[in-house]
């Protein structure tokens, strides 16, 4: 391999460690952006941050394989990136943590959501019971015409 093919190499993984630096930066604070819009309930600012999240995963995975496929054509280069691409991997590590907390989020407002329409929809499958008019313990409301016009 000629040394000119050599360092073109190099300087095409150092550029894609680089980008993967930089779009594992942006998927952290569209993490964040998601999770503030989770905490408050904005699906305008929720929508935006997914879609750029997926846009950044995307992205990451594409890089990642021609990080790849440099390395299997100049492994040697692969001591050179080692530190750049050790903080890759420790911000992907924190992004994965954002996503398990903000996925844990989605699942309680969901768990809330449901528990509300069972309690509107009669079709509770706890164990809380009500009483109704007659004093009897039933186990879920149900719909009920309380007056006719």
């Amino acid at each position: 391999m000629s040394k000119l093919l050599h360092h073109e190499l190099e300087t095409a993984l150092d550029a894609v460690v680089e980008d993967l630096h930089r779009a594992a930066t942006e998927l952290s604070a569209s993490l964040a952006a998601e999770r503030e819009a989770l905490v408050a309930a904005d699906a305008a600012a929720l929508d935006r941050a997914g879609a750029c999240k997926q846009a950044l995963m995307q992205q990451l995975e594409e890089l990642d394989a021609e990080r790849v496929q440099l390395l299997k054509l100049e492994p040697s280069a692969a001591a050179r990136v080692e530190p750049r691409w050790r903080d890759v991997l420790g911000l992907l590590r924190g992004c994965h943590e954002m996503n398990q907390r903000n996925g844990s989020l989605v699942g309680q407002r969901l768990a809330q959501v449901r528990e509300a329409l069972a309690v509107l929809t009669g079709q509770g499958g706890d164990a809380r019971s009500v009483y109704g008019p007659g004093g009897e313990v039933r186990p879920a409301l149900r719909s009920h015409h309380l007056a006719s016009a």
